[in-house]
């Protein structure tokens, strides 16, 4: 139920959302942590089971966590304790968090998005939501709402064409028909430029919440550029992580 039991979770299961944290202040990361664990715990409940009907029941299980969160049902669990904090302590919304857990139903099937506009609410709902979900946690005002999500969105749309290959090879069909990959890295840049022309509206104490976002620009790039297979070299890493941890600019 320790920070510590989240950070270990998402050092090995989500280890550039770790660096991410860890490239934040200390004070922020209490409350980054559960919620990337959560987020963990949730993306990967689809995948640890072939079963349909057991994948179904752990998103669920998970639905419940969030809905009852006031009544401080399942403290003893080393993730739903800490989340079950932060929605109390900060007022998270639990409507984000529930659409962020729903949406990870696709997941569990092999149907396609049935197009674009589900794709877009997929990626809204997981990587936009999350986003605006840490910067909530650290104090963001609702007039930023707007820049943090098409952050996030710019950021999942990234982590989702880096995976294209990897869902590919599992039988999934990641794109639906008529979108290709660099109309999404396109649409990804044009979401990208429109958080950075909001960016007055976000305070910079919120800006260690948009650190997981500091690949989502080069790897769209490069799928614009053609690249299959997005992957920003070590140097480029440690580079944009810790120019923006430096800055606070994104």
């Amino acid at each position: 139920m320790s920070i510590e039991a989240c950070a270990g979770l998402v050092q090995r299961g989500d280890p550039d959302r770790f660096l991410a944290v860890m490239a934040a202040p200390l004070d922020a990361r209490a409350q980054l942590l559960p919620l990337y664990a959560f987020n963990l715990e949730v993306a990967r409940a689809p995948w640890v089971t072939q079963e349909p009907l057991i994948a179904e029941m752990r998103l669920q299980w998970w639905r419940d966590v969030v809905e009852n969160a006031a009544s401080g049902a399942a403290q003893a669990h080393e993730v739903a304790g800490p989340l079950h904090e932060l929605i109390r302590d900060f007022g998270l919304p639990v409507a984000a968090l529930d659409r962020l857990i729903a949406a990870r139903r696709w997941d569990i099937h092999r149907d396609p998005h049935a197009g674009p506009e589900a794709l877009a609410e997929y990626l809204e709902d997981t990587g936009a939501g999350l986003m605006w979900l840490a910067a909530r946690a650290l104090g963001a005002p609702d007039g930023a709402e707007t820049a943090v999500r098409a952050y996030g969105w710019a950021s999942a749309a990234a982590g989702y064409l880096r995976a294209v290959p990897e869902l590919e090879a599992r039988g999934r069909q990641p794109l639906p028909q008529g979108m290709g990959a660099q109309d999404l890295a396109r649409l990804g840049l044009e979401r990208l430029a429109e958080a950075r022309a909001a960016r007055r509206a976000v305070p910079k104490a919120i800006a260690p919440a948009l650190l997981a976002g500091w690949q989502a620009e080069g790897l769209l790039r490069q799928v614009v550029a053609g690249r299959s297979a997005p992957e920003l070299s070590e140097a480029q890493r440690r580079w944009r992580l810790l120019w923006q941890a430096f800055t606070g600019r994104w």
